[in-house]
């Protein structure tokens, strides 16, 4: 396939303004931990794209309901490790120096843990796909390596951080399920070779996707949005509340639930699902007073990729509670839920901040020593707006066509759907790339 980029439009140049976010500490000068954040993201945004094309293949499977098929596994830690924890990791190289006042401990712990996990994920995801013994175990055992390194690495940051607040709290908890995520996951690995979990093995598998998505992906993205989201919608004055009150519901709605599918009672999951959808909205809630308190009233890309995950992350509450309650569970409502929440809340909130982010980090290498001195590109115009528009509204169909073709049964539905979302990854990483390359005018 050959792709064609047309020539960027001219550059707008600016007065040499800090752009938002400096202010707020995320613009550290080019150091060690932005280039760590870097690697990390790169390799994300690889895996982001490997999970997309994963989906055209594994359509038929999603369109049955099939979500036990091991390609299906395979596809979904591609989301999961690689483009969602990859890019946690990167981003928490960079944020907890200058939020937390928790410079990372061992820098070059980084790398190493770096170049362990994202091979693993890589050989894990590829062996689960394809039933390779061989291939998953060494995956899961780099996997695990990496896992242990960064939870060593920012615990101790963490332990010496100068300012404990909701964030803090938020990247303590989801650390903790991150290490319960990692033992499940080993758990369910073992139990391909022995099927010793027998008809529990559904139960097990639905604990480790709530505690990795909700307590780990959802409750890091709470705490780090309660700094990112004010500062890139330029919303001052708001109070925590609801951030802490979404943290304390969905830690206890994971536990309660994860307690109520191993023990087999409905009453206890009941409770733990009922603290999540609590958590969850506590979550929207918070998120929606900094969209209404905004100093830029124009909403840019990023926050559009953000405000229309929390409405599909409202959707993938009411799909998780009808998953709950109907008996027996239909199994292409759970494959519709598991989209909604990974696909078009979770995965699309990421790239929002990606959109943030990244070009913003970008700019503070090149131009943070020419602030000042003389006129400036805006961050906006290392990537092209337009195409990242077009870009939002080709995910945001691919997501519902996903949805309804799941719903429907119709393979062909799901098929196309997930080429939407294929395209949508492939003009976000041609964008990244034009971050990462430039251009970048000589201004005077």
């Amino acid at each position: 396939m050959t792709i064609t980029a047309s020539p960027p439009p001219p550059l707008t140049v600016h007065r040499a303004m800090p752009p938002a976010g400096m202010a707020g500490g995320l613009g550290a000068a080019p150091t060690g931990n932005l280039r760590l954040a870097g690697e990390h993201f790169a390799a994300s945004l690889l895996f982001l794209l490997a999970g997309s094309l994963g989906l055209i293949w594994i359509a038929p499977d999603l369109a049955d309901g099939r979500f036990l098929e091991p390609r299906v596994a395979g596809v979904t830690h591609l989301f999961t490790l690689g483009w969602l924890t990859t890019t946690i990791f990167g981003a928490l190289y960079q944020l907890l120096p200058v939020a937390l006042g928790a410079p990372v401990r061992w820098l070059r712990v980084g790398h190493v843990s770096f170049a362990t996990f994202v091979p693993g994920v890589a050989l894990f995801a590829t062996g689960i796909a394809t039933s390779n013994v061989v291939l998953h175990h060494v995956g899961i055992a780099l996997i695990a390596t990496g896992i242990i390194l960064v939870l060593v690495n920012i615990g101790v940051s963490l332990a010496g951080a100068g300012r404990r607040d909701v964030t803090w709290a938020a990247v303590a908890l989801a650390l903790t399920f991150l290490a319960s995520t990692l033992v499940l996951g080993v758990v369910l690995l073992h139990n391909i070779h022995t099927g010793f979990l027998a008809e529990a093995r559904v139960r097990v598998l639905a604990t480790h996707l709530h505690v990795a998505l909700a307590g780990w992906v959802l409750i890091m993205i709470v705490g780090m949005a309660h700094r990112l989201l004010p500062m890139f919608l330029l919303a001052h004055g708001v109070g925590s509340r609801w951030t802490s009150w979404s943290v304390a519901l969905l830690a206890a709605g994971v536990v309660a639930l994860a307690a109520g599918l191993t023990l087999s009672s409905r009453g206890i999951a009941w409770i733990g699902a009922v603290l999540l959808e609590g958590g969850l909205a506590a979550f929207i809630v918070q998120a929606r007073l900094y969209f209404r308190h905004r100093v830029r009233r124009r909403i840019d890309v990023g926050m559009r990729f953000v405000a229309t995950s929390l409405v599909f992350m409202a959707l993938a509450g009411v799909a998780g509670a009808a998953v709950l309650a109907l008996r027996p569970v239909p199994m292409r409502l759970a494959v519709a839920y598991l989209v909604l929440g990974l696909l078009g809340g979770i995965v699309l909130f990421v790239i929002g901040q990606f959109y943030k982010i990244v070009p913003f980090l970008a700019w503070i290498t090149r131009f943070r020593a020419r602030v000042g001195k003389e006129k400036l590109p805006a961050v906006a115009d290392l990537y092209s707006a337009r195409v990242a528009l077009v870009q939002w509204g080709i995910m945001v169909v691919a997501v519902i066509i996903l949805v309804a073709g799941t719903l429907a049964g119709h393979p062909r539905c799901v098929r196309m759907g997930a080429g939407l979302f294929s395209i949508g990854t492939i003009l976000l990483f041609s964008q990244i790339v034009r971050v990462a390359r430039g251009p970048v005018p000589e201004v005077t």
